[in-house]
């Protein structure tokens, strides 16, 4: 049982009458006058059963409008509750159960800043992607001139082999001569 929620009145058919005290914080209000006909206005009736009950109590609350049949009431309720079970009203956290929450605008500038930043990084993605494509034509074409480079080396030596080879063959010509 909570803490400060008294139990549910019983149905005596006339109630001891008390002796008066000083309140304290955490009493009810109990009328000394006799029941009043009018339900509307008997703080004992069981329709106002939530002015009875303690501090902090809520269930069995009736609803607004005085004096709601049990399953008038309950459907009140259940109009009140949303798909999680927990039932919408203007209390602090309201706002946040409303419906119309993804139309707030601190909701709408944050899903544009994720945007934005999912299109940063998709362009970054894609720069990230040309600069990957850009460096591997750069080391290809270094790898082609290299090869290039080798080849004309190569053909360098052969063509100094074969210039030494012509001026070996040519130094024994000469002799007769001027």
């Amino acid at each position: 049982m909570p803490l400060f929620k008294s139990p549910p009145p019983a149905d005596d058919p006339a109630p001891a009458p008390e002796p008066a005290r000083k309140p304290g914080f955490f009493t009810r209000r109990r009328s000394l006058s006799p029941p009043a006909a009018n339900p509307a206005t008997d703080p004992n009736h069981p329709a106002n059963a939530a002015t009875r009950r303690g501090f902090f109590a809520r269930n069995g609350r009736a609803s607004l409008d005085g004096g709601a049949p049990a399953a008038r009431t309950a459907s009140v309720r259940s109009s009140n509750t949303t798909t999680s079970g927990r039932s919408g009203g203007s209390g602090f956290f309201a706002r946040a159960m409303h419906p119309d929450v993804h139309k707030d605008p601190a909701v709408l500038a944050a899903r544009e800043k994720v945007a934005g930043a999912e299109r940063a990084e998709a362009a970054a993605d894609h720069a990230l992607l040309q600069a990957r494509a850009m460096v591997r034509e750069a080391k290809e074409h270094v790898r082609v001139l290299e090869r290039e480079a080798a080849a004309e080396a190569k053909r360098a030596q052969q063509k100094q082999a074969a210039s030494n080879d012509v001026s070996k063959s040519a130094s024994g010509l000469g002799r007769h001569g001027p």
